[in-house]
């Protein structure tokens, strides 16, 4: 994996249409014809159309479904997801999105059965639905949230292993993997991160990842998302004021950036999340889920701005991914992952 040339990568690239200008101010037309110009394959359909030569690889986001105590609210919760089969049919795309649970009450439970059960029955009402339509499987992916509860790669797998179901996934977000096991924009510090240096962080950080790279079938991950973010100053960036409001969500809404935008303030080792996934022998797209200020901002050049800083910044992370050293295999190679991504983020060019 490591000595892979940047060519032999076959993943196509995608990008989600939130993404590519907040919908407020950006119609859906001229970003999806954005996206086509600069060059993605995959439109990752956020919410919101086949002459331009791209498809729609899933619909997004199903929050707050599974885990459900009640039983009348549980089922009015599953045949939520349900309602969106035929959307999904419309548009051509077999995969939904479902992000794992935010709600605290009691009335919600992490609890690794009831979870994997309720992932179950979702693959199974989805099964009978392409059966009785005769279309394409409609799939499950389960991602998990840096501010759920189920918030890392480990604990969603887990509910998905135990789902046993081959139509329930996994989905993989750059972003909310490194925002638990790397990243703490709030560190007084001033570095970001959780660990006090930055040798310390990418060991624990490679330690997990290397793990996902050895335990997890390439086909049981059904999409893979990256994005970076922006080092913030904490003393500065406070804390959201609404207790109820997740302490990642200001960041996560406003700073986040294309992977190794360093010139932007960019900051995490997305390379080391995209190698290991690569190293599993996922083949579907890599595609940006990014959400920044800049987004919502005014002016038909939006669109076009942000598809082509993404398309080269997909490209520049997949050149530093298939050069790293293969860190799940030996110790060896680990230390020299760590080396080169720290040489890597020890590089600080001017911030735009």
């Amino acid at each position: 994996m490591s000595h892979l040339q940047p060519s032999a990568v076959k993943n196509e690239f995608g990008i989600a249409t939130l993404s590519l200008g907040n919908w407020r101010e950006h119609r859906l037309q001229p970003r999806l014809e954005a996206a086509a110009k600069a060059g993605y394959q995959w439109i990752d359909l956020f919410d919101e159309f086949k002459s331009l030569d791209m498809r729609i690889a899933c619909t997004q986001p199903l929050r707050q479904i599974e885990g459900i105590k009640d039983p009348a609210e549980r089922r009015a919760s599953l045949d939520l997801v349900a309602k969106r089969f035929p959307f999904m049919r419309a548009f051509d795309t077999d995969l939904v999105f479902m992000c794992a649970n935010i709600r605290t009450d009691r009335g919600v439970t992490s609890d690794l059965k009831t979870v994997a059960r309720d992932l179950a029955e979702l693959g199974d009402m989805a099964a009978a639905y392409s059966r009785a339509d005769g279309g394409r499987m409609i799939r499950i992916g389960y991602e998990g949230l840096s501010w759920a509860t189920r918030n890392t790669w480990s604990s969603s797998w887990e509910a998905v292993r135990f789902a046993n179901r081959p139509n329930v996934g996994l989905i993989i977000d750059a972003f909310n993997i490194l925002a638990v096991e790397f990243a703490d924009p709030y560190n007084p510090a001033g570095h970001g991160r959780i660990y006090p240096t930055l040798e310390e962080s990418l060991q624990v950080l490679a330690g997990s990842l290397a793990s996902l790279a050895r335990s997890v079938p390439g086909e049981k991950i059904f999409f893979y998302q990256c994005g970076d973010a922006e080092l913030v100053n904490p003393a500065t960036f406070l804390p959201p004021a609404d207790s109820k409001t997740p302490a990642l969500l200001p960041w996560s809404r406003s700073y986040r950036l294309y992977p190794l935008e360093q010139s932007r303030g960019g900051y995490m080792p997305v390379e080391l999340v995209t190698a290991a996934v690569l190293a599993t022998g996922y083949a579907g797209p890599i595609s940006h889920e990014v959400f920044n200020s800049s987004l919502n901002e005014p002016g038909s050049d939006v669109p076009d701005s942000h598809a082509t800083r993404g398309i080269a910044s997909l490209e520049t992370l997949i050149n530093a991914a298939t050069n790293l050293a293969p860190f799940w295999s030996s110790r060896r190679d680990s230390e020299t992952a760590i080396s080169q991504v720290t040489q890597r983020l020890q590089t600080k060019p001017h911030k735009l």
